[in-house]
C-alpha cells in the first residue's frame, strides 16, 4: 500500500539522492575554499550518479521504455566515469610511468597481484548496481533481495576502497 503513497515515493527519491548530494556539496566547497579544480570534476562524477539514480528511480516507479533506455545509458555513464575516477585518481593506480608498473609508486601490500585483483573487483562490483536497469532476473531471489545483496556489494567494495586510501594516506 504505501508504494502507491505520493510521500512513499517523493521520500524514495529523496532517500535514494542523499549521500551523492552531501558529496556533491563537499565538493564544491573543497572547489571554492582550495581552489581545486578537480573537486569541480569530483563533482560532476556524483551529479552523474545523481542523475543515474532518479532516472532508475523513475523507472522503478513508471516502468516505462523511455525511462528504462535514459536509465540504462546515464548508469552505464556514471559507473564508467566512477571506475575510471576509483582507479586512475583515488587509488593513483594505472600509472604508466610508475617504478611499479600500471600501480602507484608507493606499495604497502608486496603482492603486487592483490592490486590488479582489487581493481577488477572494483569495476565488477562497481557495476553489479547496474543489474536494477538491465532487469537482470535471479528465479529463487525476491527483487527486494536481490538490492539488498547489491548494496552489500557496495558496502564491500567502498571497504576494499578505503583500504587503499588509507593506504596511500601512510
Amino acid at each position: 500500500m504505501c508504494e502507491e503513497s505520493e510521500v512513499y515515493n517523493t521520500f524514495l527519491f529523496i532517500v535514494a539522492v542523499i549521500p551523492y548530494w552531501s558529496r556533491i556539496l563537499q565538493c564544491l566547497r573543497r572547489l571554492f575554499e582550495e581552489k581545486d579544480p578537480m573537486q569541480g570534476y569530483n563533482g560532476i562524477k556524483y551529479f552523474l550518479t545523481i542523475v543515474a539514480i532518479i532516472l532508475r528511480t523513475a523507472y522503478s516507479l513508471n516502468k516505462g521504455m523511455g525511462w528504462k533506455t535514459l536509465a540504462r545509458i546515464f548508469s552505464a555513464i556514471a559507473a564508467i566515469v566512477a571506475t575510471y575516477w576509483d582507479l586512475v585518481i583515488d587509488w593513483g593506480l594505472l600509472q604508466r610511468r610508475s617504478k611499479n608498473r600500471w600501480l602507484r609508486d608507493k606499495l604497502l601490500v608486496p603482492h603486487k597481484s592483490v592490486y590488479f585483483g582489487a581493481m577488477v573487483l572494483n569495476v565488477l562490483l562497481r557495476f553489479a548496481w547496474m543489474q536494477t536497469v538491465l532487469g537482470f532476473q535471479v528465479s529463487f531471489l525476491n527483487k527486494n533481495s536481490l538490492i539488498a545483496i547489491v548494496a552489500s556489494l557496495e558496502i564491500i567494495r567502498r571497504g576494499i576502497w578505503n583500504f587503499f586510501r588509507l593506504e596511500m594516506n601512510i
